[in-house]
């Protein structure tokens, strides 16, 4: 029985029970895709059926880990930790069944539309303008719930993990909605409102930053809060958390452009992301160090509870990722390992081996607490320790070694400078035991998440559900307040926009100058982490930054403006100022027939193996055409650069083959291409463009900047039939029967346009 003072808070643990048990079964379906499309690509013959091809099912899997499986995962740990930190109940059960629900439908209607063609064409962004409409709605309400929550808190200090989880809150919002900006053609169907690299800039500056702001901002919280809790240990350092975190959510904002170096991408966005994504590295380790010594003087639990070797297990596999990305966005290293399966090692060590494991400890420790019992079977969870370790180990080392052989087979050149594999395909061919390893890997990762939902479901079974409570003082005396203005004017403050000023100045030719900004910055780094931290560590001493940790709506202001600087600097110029991505010359609209042929190419996800951008280096050059410009995709929305090369590049195939080659090659890959791995398409053959959608879709593109006049938008229908009709006579002189009006048709119109503006550049000179 509690005083008249106190007051009991019973905790809603319901919707933790949810998302968890959600975030288990969502995951062993994403990663049953994962193993089927892994099959396909080592044996395609598994391309049984249009919604079950390679090329549709890749992004359903990419959506059902990252959001499905990975969402879940982390909105049960945000709802558990939260109130737990905050000695509040979640401030309305109505929002969090909302979110519950609402993200559950909306991953049903991922895994309706993916595998039925129905995709924006957008690496992690495919989803299509109603999906993303109800993502931003179901994600406002979160923050609701979860900014209302911090309003009613009964702890005033915000702990470490609560840091994370508004800077994912606040910077997902911003990239969700920035990304996902599109004109709706239809409700199954609409188009970026940018263009070509302007695109591939928002993209991948959204893509990178999924990464950062879904995949582990979140995930970090998550370690910050279940790792102690594990141990039985405070966090090794205040301190570091501090730097962890600022430094963290500052430079990761700008290190998208890394995933574009080589590209037709101006030099200057190029070097950003290479330069901030090299600078990533030291904050990234000083959380893995952070989590990793906190378990100072628990080391022998790392050798008997299994919860512990899952935490140890994902901080390692963080601490490779956060090396390699690093190291990835050098470009000399990039020049190697760009589009070959060393970057799907490094996603997959990221993905299963950081999120995983960490998703992995997180259930083992919380479900039991949520059911008031113990962990079924500690035995079977070490069983599910040592196969999933084993099989990511496998999946990760079969990549490198098929990735390192693909890069160095593709820029393999003779002395004489003659290419040394000048056929495409005989990296395909030479992966293809790697392939099988894979499958195996990922496999065995597969039924050691089976063993934990088993495990977790009989140790739900040998228990009952149990929300957790606490006892707190209902009216406790508050902490003197800080004046807004002491904290807006404080040194610290000026300290760090004196920074901004300079960084902003490194963009100074004179390399002396620069030289002395950098020195400069360190000096006013320095400083401000002392400031910062003062006091941090002494009895009843008050740092600054404890004081903004008592003021929520000041600390996500805060960080709003350290993730809107990165993204301002990169975005804002690439999209307004003319000359941020200069053009040397002017593409030619796609005629109407190839923008519908364009469109099946992005149904069918051929961006998913296929690139249209050739780098400036020799052997892509030699192998693929004259390198890609800036100009060539400026009416292309979205842009289809890609980022992996399973087949060889598209950019120059326009004329390079007649169009019998394209619909055999369609109709059966291998005929054509021996040890190809592609899918066959022969059912285009059989399916009809929307003859009476093609002037709406011009029309579109003309608002979004794409020069065509009202007689070519009016005559759309018949310039169609002209172009297929034009396609179909050849193909007939070759005893091959084909209607003008078929998607097999606009596909290979779209494909014998590409490259085709830049041939007639180069016959004019």
């Amino acid at each position: 029985m509690t005083s008249k003072n106190n007051c009991t808070i019973v905790y809603n643990d319901h919707v933790v029970r949810q998302f968890t048990f959600a975030s288990v079964a969502w995951g062993i379906v994403g990663m049953l895709v994962g193993v089927l499309i892994a099959s396909q690509l080592a044996f395609p013959q598994l391309n049984l059926a249009p919604w079950l091809s390679f090329g549709r099912l890749r992004p359903l899997h990419t959506n059902a880990v990252i959001f499905a499986f990975v969402g879940n995962m982390l909105f049960a740990g945000i709802y558990y930790s939260t109130q737990r930190l905050l000695k509040v109940r979640m401030v309305s059960d109505a929002l969090s069944r909302f979110h519950f629900w609402g993200w559950q439908l909306i991953i049903v209607a991922a895994a309706l539309t993916l595998p039925f063609g129905i995709s924006q064409g957008k690496e992690y962004a495919e989803l299509e303008w109603p999906i993303d409409l109800a993502i931003a709605v179901v994600w406002i309400a979160f923050a609701t719930n979860f900014f209302w929550t911090l309003k009613r808190r009964h702890e005033r200090h915000l702990y470490v993990a609560l840091w994370f989880y508004i800077a994912t809150i606040v910077t997902v919002t911003v990239l969700h909605v920035v990304n996902n900006l599109s004109l709706p053609l239809s409700l199954f169907k609409s188009y970026s409102i940018f263009p070509g690299a302007q695109d591939a800039l928002v993209q991948w500056w959204y893509g990178h930053n999924a990464v950062a702001f879904f995949l582990t901002t979140p995930i970090l919280g998550i370690m910050y809060y279940f790792l102690p809790k594990a141990v039985d240990r405070p966090v090794y350092s205040y301190r570091l958390s501090i730097i962890h975190f600022w430094a963290l959510v500052f430079l990761y904002i700008w290190a998208g452009p890394h995933h574009l170096l080589y590209s037709a991408l101006p030099e200057w966005a190029q070097n950003l992301g290479m330069v901030f994504s090299i600078a990533l590295w030291a904050p990234s380790w000083g959380g893995m160090i952070n989590g990793l010594l906190t378990l100072r003087g628990a080391w022998d639990k790392l050798r008997t509870d299994p919860v512990v070797k899952f935490f140890v297990a994902g901080l390692t596999f963080y601490g490779m990722a956060t090396f390699e990305g690093p190291l990835l966005s050098i470009k000399s290293v990039n020049g190697l390992a760009h589009g070959t399966d060393w970057i799907i090692g490094h996603v997959h060590a990221g993905g299963l081996g950081w999120n995983g494991f960490m998703a992995a400890g997180m259930f083992c420790w919380m479900v039991p607490r949520l059911y008031g019992t113990k962990l079924f079977s500690v035995k079977l969870a070490n069983y599910q320790f040592w196969l999933g370790l084993f099989g990511i180990l496998l999946y990760v080392a079969a990549m490198y070694v098929s990735g390192i052989g693909q890069g160095l087979m593709l820029r393999g050149q003779t002395a004489s400078g003659a290419l040394l594999y000048p056929n495409f395909l005989e990296a395909v061919v030479a992966a293809h035991p790697m392939y099988v390893l894979r499958i195996v890997g990922g496999a065995l990762y597969l039924v050691s998440f089976i063993l934990m939902a088993y495990n977790l479901w009989r140790t739900a079974r040998q228990g009952r559900a149990v929300d957790g409570t606490v006892t707190v003082v209902a009216d406790a005396p508050a902490e003197p307040e800080v004046p807004w203005v002491r904290l807006v004017f404080s040194p610290t403050l000026l300290l760090v926009a004196i920074g901004l000023i300079l960084l902003l100045a490194l963009g100074l030719r004179d390399v002396v100058t620069s030289f002395l900004i950098f020195v400069g910055l360190g000096v006013l780094i320095i400083a401000a982490y002392f400031l910062v931290t003062r006091h941090a560590d002494q009895p009843g001493g008050r740092s600054w930054h404890a004081v903004i940790e008592g003021r929520p709506l000041l600390f996500s202001s805060l960080v709003l403006v350290a993730i809107l600087i990165g993204g301002m600097v990169q975005i804002i110029p690439a999209v307004t100022l003319q000359d941020a991505v200069p053009l040397t010359a002017r593409a030619t609209p796609y005629r109407a027939l190839e923008l519908a042929g364009r469109d099946v190419y992005l149904r069918e996800g051929c961006y998913n193996c296929h690139t249209q951008m050739i780098r400036p280096l020799s052997a892509e050059t030699q192998r693929f055409g004259a390198y890609t410009k800036a100009w060539e995709s400026m009416y292309d929305h979205p842009f289809q650069w890609g980022s992996k090369q399973t087949g060889p590049d598209l950019q120059r195939v326009g004329g390079k083959y007649p169009d019998l080659w394209h619909i055999k090659h369609l109709q059966d890959p291998q005929s054509t291409s021996p040890g190809s791995i592609m899918p066959g398409y022969a059912f285009l053959a059989t399916q009809s463009i929307d003859v009476g959608k093609l002037a709406a879709r011009l029309a579109l593109m003309q608002t979004l900047g794409v020069p065509y006049t009202p007689a070519q938008i009016s005559g759309a229908p018949d310039d169609a039939r002209a172009q297929g009709e034009q396609i179909v006579r050849g193909l007939r002189e070759n005893a091959v029967t084909l209607a003008w009006d078929t998607e097999m048709t606009a596909l290979i119109a779209y494909l014998q346009k590409l490259g085709r503006d830049a041939q007639a550049m180069e016959g004019t000179h």
